[in-house]
């Protein structure tokens, strides 16, 4: 394995956008999300992130800060994100003091992802030119973070105005909760998170050349960052990866077929984004797969798969696999478990004190063999001449 910048344990979570089936029961849906949290909570998952979506039929949670308070009633450990808030749609002193509400009520678990907004269709219905959506976010982002901060603000834009406002009670966590910031390909987001010390949330398919990009990115994070007297962390850079793993890979290919037709279709119907995986395929699965759209295989192609992504990118600190319904539900679960029980502790190192004590004592087993032989032989002998 080639040398990376960062190499410390790995975590894992959830995106969820959540890519479901438009002939889903909806109200079962948003339960079935839920459910999803409270196993990933119990296999030991790090994290979730809910998305935020308001037209196209399949990305259907319209309020992820709803989805948190609901799951933070229901799970332990696992910590809860907005992925992300779209800034432009809202007042932004409204949104800090809806998401340090919910530092409080999860003590601490909360994470506010941001971005500008995904769908086009979203924002036209709210009378938002597309074309200003990065402008508002910038402007939204610079006030969320100083009132998390604790800061009084008084601001003036085109589309918001705020009069000595500050926070009524503030973050649980400080100096201030944990923020990320979208990024897709271009260096917006990338720039505002540098700007303000932020983590990142990597989407798009990983393919190598899609990778050159996200290095690049870094970079401008990392100069940005450091302009703006922050230290770029690897450890809050957060991958986002489409994966299906079964026990064979016939089985995974089989599994993600079932599902992948109506969310090709999604990506060319709706998401604004070229989609990476042509209609008519045959095997849709398979194609994923050779052309580094997704991981489909088994907990060793999903081992190799992130290894290549981790040396690519020099190491990050989290991969968050896509909620895209690919397979029947049970096989979702499975595939979970999976990455839970052999990928997540390869790369959380979760086992290498248990590998140095096997090998090590494998080294001496003839040694140790004989030495246990011997004092069976000598506990034999000692009790028959005690006469046993």
């Amino acid at each position: 394995m080639a040398a990376l910048v960062y190499d410390k344990p790995m975590r894992f979570g959830l995106f969820l956008a959540p890519f479901h089936s438009t002939k889903l029961n909806p109200t079962y849906a948003f339960e079935r999300d839920l459910l999803l949290t409270e196993h990933l909570d119990h296999l030991g998952y790090e994290e979730i992130w809910y998305g935020e979506h308001h037209s196209g039929g399949m990305e259907q949670i319209a309020a992820p800060e709803l989805m948190i308070a609901a799951a933070a009633q229901r799970t332990k450990y696992i910590r809860l994100g907005t992925g992300v808030k779209s800034l432009p749609y809202y007042n932004p002193f409204m949104l800090a003091e809806a998401m340090a509400q919910l530092d409080h009520m999860t003590r601490g678990r909360a994470m506010f992802g941001v971005g500008p907004g995904a769908l086009p269709s979203d924002a036209q219905m709210l009378a938002i030119p597309v074309k200003e959506l990065r402008g508002r976010m910038d402007e939204s982002l610079d006030t969320i973070v100083a009132l998390l901060h604790g800061e009084t603000v008084t601001r003036k834009t085109a589309w918001f105005e705020l009069n000595k406002a500050r926070l009524s009670v503030g973050s649980f966590s400080q100096p201030m909760m944990e923020m990320a910031v979208t990024t897709i390909r271009s260096p917006a987001g990338v720039v505002a998170a540098g700007k303000h010390g932020l983590g990142l949330l990597t989407l798009g398919p990983m393919n190598d050349a899609v990778l050159e990009h996200h290095v690049a990115n870094w970079h401008i994070h990392e100069v940005e960052a450091k302009k703006h007297g922050h230290v770029p962390d690897r450890g809050k850079w957060r991958i986002t990866l489409m994966m299906h793993i079964a026990e064979t890979r016939e089985q995974a290919f089989a599994d993600a077929d079932w599902g992948f037709p109506e969310f090709i279709a999604y990506n060319h119907d709706i998401v604004p984004a070229p989609p990476g995986i042509p209609r008519g395929q045959a095997n849709p699965s398979r194609f994923a797969m050779e052309n580094q759209v997704a991981i489909i295989g088994t907990p060793d192609d999903a081992i190799r798969e992130i290894t290549r992504i981790q040396e690519k990118l020099g190491g990050f600190g989290t991969v968050l696999l896509f909620g895209n319904d690919l397979a029947p539900w049970p096989a979702q679960m499975r595939s979970f478990e999976l990455v839970a029980e052999f990928v997540k502790p390869h790369f959380a190192k979760a086992n290498a004190l248990r590998q140095r004590s096997y090998t090590e004592v494998a080294a001496n087993s003839t040694a140790n063999r004989i030495e246990a032989g011997a004092a069976s032989e000598a506990a034999a002998a000692a009790h028959k001449a005690r006469g046993g």
